[in-house]
């Protein structure tokens, strides 16, 4: 999770980037921008990075060819951090670099922001950044003002709200060999036009480190249990509810994933052994990504993943039984007397 609570904004360059298949041009400024007003930092400073607070996917940049200098904004920013290029003459490469990826047809043109920040802290690391930023998205704001003793009604056209961030990045200055930290943010397209930004853009892929691993394989267990096992077993919501909570179970008490040890300990079927271990490999070609038959497991991955692991049985609308474990304390029969289900649930202490 990123934090800027100690972050400053050193240097920002602004141009304009059109949609090339549109024949709209891009437009480069002469020199960076002069800031000099002490508000408009903090501003700027809580448009650009606030919507990175609650970012947890780090990616790296990649390239097809597994040569990372063939990747342009790889390229650029690299020789910005190694002192090789001016900051300004990088922000405009980079700008030509966006035009160049913006040949979708429903790409809108934007300003493009360029930006370098020191003492951003990342994985209780503080470091230098690159923020590249697009605004898209204009609004109308009204101006209330006083004059002659009244109030007059204003407007402004065109303007940007900076609580709505609509695309950016942020490449921070380590692991350069591996291609860098990178966290971005798209909140403006969630169709096929909005690949640009992240595949052609950016080509950046999510970091496959432990804390992927660990959130990656279980979601697997969520939805292996809650979509594919009813297929071949007959399973009552109380004995899905068990082996999700023995799943998590697992991955707070183990230090190791062991993909042979959990499938056994958790289903113990052979069936459903072979059945989950089809599932995993599915769901990794799915989303282009390996998670390891072995790997450690991260503690923050699971107590982020454990949230999404339901322990709720709800029972039409009158009661919600949270089961937490002890399977066996809890038997469902059936009242041929009211023509209703019931659950029978053994206990010692009432609190």
């Amino acid at each position: 999770m990123l934090s800027f609570f100690e972050a400053s904004l050193a240097q920002l360059s602004i141009h304009r980037v059109g949609n090339k298949m549109l024949d709209e041009h891009y437009i480069l400024s002469d020199k960076p921008l002069n800031l000099q007003d002490e508000t408009l930092p903090k501003l700027l400073m809580q448009y650009f990075l606030t919507p990175f607070e609650k970012i947890n996917d780090v990616y790296r940049f990649t390239h097809s060819s597994g040569d990372l200098e063939l990747n342009e904004l790889y390229h650029f920013v690299r020789l910005f951090f190694e002192e090789e290029i001016d900051f300004h003459s990088m922000s405009q490469q980079i700008t030509k670099h966006l035009y160049e990826s913006s040949s979708h047809p429903k790409i809108k043109a934007g300003e493009v922001y360029v930006v370098n920040f020191e003492q951003v802290q990342l994985e209780g690391e503080t470091l230098a950044a690159i923020g590249i930023f697009k605004s898209e998205t204009k609004e109308t704001y009204l101006k209330i003002y006083p004059e002659h003793g009244a109030f007059k009604v204003g407007y402004e056209e065109e303007a940007i709200n900076i609580h709505k961030l609509d695309k950016g990045c942020l490449i921070l200055k380590c692991e350069q060999e591996e291609g860098y930290k990178v966290l971005a943010i798209d909140q403006t397209n969630k169709q096929n036009e909005a690949i640009y930004w992240k595949d052609d853009f950016m080509q950046i892929k999510i970091r496959n480190d432990n804390f992927h691993q660990t959130g990656n394989l279980m979601e697997v267990c969520k939805n292996f249990v809650n979509e594919k096992l009813d297929g071949a077993f007959e399973m009552e919501r109380a004995d899905k509810i068990d082996l999700l909570n023995r799943s998590v179970a697992y991955f707070k008490e183990k230090e190791v994933f062991e993909v042979d040890e959990f499938t056994e300990e958790i289903l113990g079927n052979p069936q459903a052994i072979s059945m989950f271990k089809e599932y995993k490999t599915n769901f990794e070609e799915m989303h282009d990504l390996a998670i390891g038959d072995t790997f450690e497991i991260s503690e923050q991955a699971v107590k982020k993943g454990a949230k999404i692991f339901k322990s709720i049985l709800k029972l039409d609308k009158n009661f919600h039984v949270y089961i937490h474990g002890k399977r066996e304390f809890i038997v469902k029969g059936f009242d041929e007397e009211k023509g209703m289900n019931f659950y029978q649930l053994y206990f010692e202490q009432e609190s």
